[in-house]
């Protein structure tokens, strides 16, 4: 044997006979490379690596990465005869040219592992040593001021009951860096928002979460008492008080009735209409109206509206056909008030010839089961797992594992044509198995653990039974939050279709009390609805107090949210008086009613229309930018729907010779209110001024309301 064979050997002899305490690979130097970015997708965990050194991304697959550092380039990553000579050190400390730049100091804790590793033989696993069962965070929520600093202590559990301090080798991530940021030593700094927001650590696939809670500062401000319309309100106001913030008050008649008009049914409400609300003095005429709005037609054309963007009716991947079926069971689904629990289960069960099965549809706007497993977690879980297809989730407990079994259940989908018709089957007991180690996978759900064999039957309907049961730690959940964000301009989860234990609801308690809500209502959709509409929280205004200027993350006041593509193109039409003319729809059709997202028009386009290629919210446009101020305010088309001589301007100017109740008219008509002093003053003045061209001064006055904020906002 050579010198150096000897010298090789001996060092494995070695290591073989030190303590348990031996650097390993899968314990030590694992999470280091996580630590110190070495496999993030930006370095050498992309796909084609970086200067001919590739390791998987998150540390996926620690056996390849172990071989790579090892064997690879011809074993020169590491010297074992001198472990400081090893070009793993040498890059990483800066004493070679590295892209990533210094990573580490010579001495530190991080380059004596990677040392001492080498040194001891190149172990990848000690036997005997204890796996990690668990991860927390010291501390793990605490009040802190805004600008405040604190350090965070990550801390692992083992299967012999040890712990150890791994902040030095754990990675640290924040939910909402505008609001508090995080190094890679754990030291947190909180910015100048207040509320509630989260720190992740991870480390060896488990995570833990700090949550901070940053109050308000200054003295407490005593402001009058609010009343409590139903226990949203009461669970609000006790986050706002460890927060030291305010609500501010509730909103006016005008203010409520175009919001709940816009928020129920995407439709403003006529002059005759804002009118008769105003003179109404009945005590529950909020209520009364919200269930008037619930039974119009048009509140089942703005939920299948909603609803067809996150369940994807695209006429591209489905056809005209297909996809009119797809919406007309979605849109007959809210019109009936079907249960949701009931309505998520005729879905993810369907089966049989698609044009008696329309729901079927689902699935074929995903061509694949893991697209299907992915669609369905993120729809009805607000879980994200597309992550997890490759790699363990960076920001969540999700492995390749827990993916291939939520896959499971939808590999015995396929199609038959049966003549014309075309049928949905589940056939079959096709077998999973781990991509990257070969182990036998079996359908199981998210949280849960894996049985022994595949259900028999149909799988999905298994996956149904679990994902609607009352228990369930997401589907109940899920849904409120979305409800709520739609309502409140800001879920309790945000985004609302990541839901997970490293990004926490800003107020716990308020998405567990509306899910068990939910649940106790037997998912009914329009009794949460008048749940959160008869709240004085959804009632507030926009007007701030004192003590919630910053606030937009807590609900202490209304925000402005900008209306919808479609909702703002009706409005157009609704003031003008001159409908929209979409090609190849019926005439008189208004846009909530366009079940194909493919309909070309640039209005729509411009305000952020999805294309429904994915099934997530994000897609919907929803912030404001300067093509759309400019096209507002110079736009052919929408001067033309103006000065029509048949549109409703043209009518009223006939029809009120007084400028005073033109005016009034107008902003009946237009802002869903009646003028202040001022506005009439100003608006008359204006009128008078153009005696000769009253119709022409009219329009002016519309075109320039249109442009205003507290016309293309909801508030």
């Amino acid at each position: 044997m050579s010198f150096r064979g000897c010298q090789i050997l001996c060092l494995i002899l070695l290591s073989v006979n030190e303590a348990s305490a031996v650097v390993d690979f899968a314990q030590d130097v694992k999470p280091l490379l996580s630590r110190l970015g070495c496999n993030g997708a930006s370095c050498h965990g992309k796909a084609e690596g970086q200067n001919g050194f590739k390791l998987s991304v998150f540390g996926n697959d620690p056996k390849a990465d172990y071989e790579s550092i090892i064997k690879e380039g011809r074993g020169r990553r590491i010297t074992l005869s001198a472990p400081e000579d090893s070009l793993l050190l040498r890059k990483a400390t800066g004493e070679v040219g590295h892209g990533g730049g210094v990573r580490i100091q010579i001495g530190s804790r991080a380059y004596n592992v990677l040392r001492d590793w080498i040194r001891a033989g190149l172990v990848y696993e000690s036997k005997g040593r204890p796996a990690i069962i668990g991860l927390r965070m010291e501390p793990s929520r605490k009040v802190l001021l805004l600008r405040a600093k604190q350090s965070l202590k990550v801390i692992a559990r083992y299967t012999d009951g040890t712990e150890a301090d791994v902040t030095w080798q754990a990675v640290f991530h924040s939910n909402d860096p505008a609001m508090a940021k995080v190094n890679e030593t754990g030291s947190l700094t909180i910015g100048d928002s207040i509320g509630q927001t989260s720190v992740m650590a991870r480390f060896l696939g488990k995570v833990s979460v700090f949550q901070a809670i940053v109050p308000r500062t200054g003295p407490k401000v005593n402001l009058p008492a609010r009343p409590v319309f139903n226990f949203i309100d009461r669970l609000v106001d006790q986050h706002l008080a460890r927060l030291n913030v305010h609500p501010s008050g509730v909103a006016d008649d005008a203010t409520y009735l175009r919001r709940i008009f816009l928020d129920l049914i995407g439709t403003l409400p006529t002059g005759n209409e804002t009118e008769a609300f105003l003179k109404d003095q009945a005590p529950d005429k909020r209520a009364k109206l919200v269930q008037r709005l619930m039974d119009r037609p048009e509140f089942a054309d703005f939920w299948a509206l909603k609803w067809s963007d996150i369940l994807r009716v695209d006429r591209l991947a489905l056809g005209h056909e297909n996809a009119f079926a797809y919406y007309g069971w979605i849109r007959e689904a809210m019109r009936k008030n079907k249960p949701l629990d009931q309505w998520a289960r005729e879905l993810l069960s369907a089966e049989g010839p698609l044009q008696d099965q329309p729901a079927g549809f689902f699935y074929k706007v995903a061509a694949k089961p893991g697209e299907m497993a992915a669609m369905t977690s993120q729809i009805f879980l607000g879980v994200r797992i597309t992550c997890a297809e490759c790699h363990q989730h960076p920001y969540d407990q999700w492995t390749q594992q827990d993916y291939y079994g939520m896959r499971g259940f939808f590999d015995q989908i396929k199609y038959k044509k049966l003549g014309t018709t075309e049928s949905l089957l589940a056939e079959g007991n096709p077998a999973g198995k781990h991509p990257r180690t070969g182990a036998p996978i079996f359908p199981y759900a998210l949280g849960t653990s894996m049985p022994e064999s595949a259900p028999e039957g149909d799988r999905r309907r298994t996956l149904a039974r679990w994902m609607t049961r009352a228990d369930n730690p997401w589907f109940a959940r899920n849904l409120v939050n979305r409800l709520w964000a739609h309502f409140m301009g800001r879920g309790l989860v945000e985004p609302v279709d990541d839901m997970r234990v490293t990004n926490p609801p800003s107020n716990p308690e308020l998405l567990d009390a509306l899910a068990k809500e939910l649940v106790k209502s037997k998912y009914d959709l329009r009794a949460m609805i008048k749940l959160i509409a008869a709240s004085r929280t959804y009632q507030l205004s926009v007007e701030p107090n004192e003590t919630n200027m910053v606030d937009e993350r807590n609900h202490s006041r209304a925000l402005l949210r900008r209306l919808p593509a479609e909702v703002l193109l009706d409005a157009v039409s609704q003031v003008t008086g001159i409908k929209e003319k979409f090609h190849g729809v019926p005439a008189g059709s208004r846009a909530i009613q366009l079940w194909d997202s493919q309909v070309q028009h640039y209005f729509l386009k411009l305000f952020g229309r999805p294309a429904r290629v994915s099934a997530c919210e994000c897609e919907r446009a929803v912030g404001a930018s300067m093509a759309q101020a400019l096209h507002l305010m110079n736009s052919p088309q929408l001067e033309s729907k103006l000065n029509h001589a048949g549109g409703q301007i043209a009518r009223m100017t006939g029809r009120q010779k007084n400028d005073a109740s033109l005016v009034r008219e107008l902003y009946l008509t237009v802002f869903s209110r009646l003028p202040s002093d001022t506005e009439q003053e100003r608006a008359e003045q204006y009128l008078g001024s153009r005696r000769f061209q009253r119709q022409k001064a009219a329009e002016d006055l519309v075109w320039a309301m249109m442009n205003s904020v507290e016309f293309i906002f909801n508030h």
